[in-house]
């Protein structure tokens, strides 16, 4: 890998997480995990945007998506998963993002920031919609963040420092399997630099 290379990594593994970031946040706001209040309005992607001022909350998601962060620069992450739990930790939506980067990542011209930007807002702006695609969730839900990777990210996550800090667990058998659920294509992209397509998916009967 050239310098060059290793620099787009770089670049693309901070635009993902800074927009894995600010997805989260949306998704919690959006499906009501909590209380409206607890939420701030802010501006990214040139949008307004739901944050969570709880320090516990916006900790967690940080500390989420900086250990996201190796395992985007190497290419070994496959998909995230926002879980929403049910007060039985059964799952009854998740919201998959998959993410493929380039081989031969291409920032070709100095607009290509620009059209990234304005395809990362229009996932939020979808996200922000997603309430009317969805059914009604049950009260008091939780949820989590589940990571699916490639085999070699064994190495990685045992040689990074952060996620030793931050270690990732296997997700109990409850919490990855739905059953009698239907997909709900949100948005997808392809660019230069990454490849993303996002869809929830909810089982048909949450209560």
């Amino acid at each position: 890998m050239s310098h060059q290379d290793f620099s787009v990594s770089e670049v693309s593994a901070d635009i993902l997480c800074e927009f894995l970031e600010v997805a989260f946040h949306c998704i919690l706001y959006v499906r009501q995990i909590y209380p409206p209040g607890v939420f701030e309005r802010r501006k990214k992607y040139n949008i307004p945007v739901q944050v969570s001022r709880h320090p516990e909350v916006s900790s967690y998601i940080q500390e989420v998506v900086k250990s996201l962060r190796p395992l985007l620069q190497s290419n070994e992450l496959e998909k995230v998963v926002l879980v929403i739990l049910d007060g039985f930790e059964r799952p009854v939506e998740r919201f998959v993002f998959e993410i493929t980067t380039p081989q031969q990542p291409n920032i070709s011209d100095d607009s290509f920031l620009l059209r990234i930007e304005q395809a990362l807002r229009s996932f939020i702006l979808k996200l922000n919609i997603c309430e009317a695609l969805l059914s009604d969730k049950p009260k008091d839900c939780t949820w989590t963040v589940q990571v699916h990777t490639k085999e070699s990210a064994v190495d990685t996550l045992q040689s990074q420092p952060l996620i030793e800090s931050f270690p990732w667990v296997q997700a109990e058998d409850l919490q990855t399997s739905m059953a009698d659920s239907r997909l709900v294509p949100l948005k997808a992209i392809q660019t230069g630099l990454v490849q993303m397509q996002l869809y929830a998916e909810e089982i048909e009967d949450k209560t």
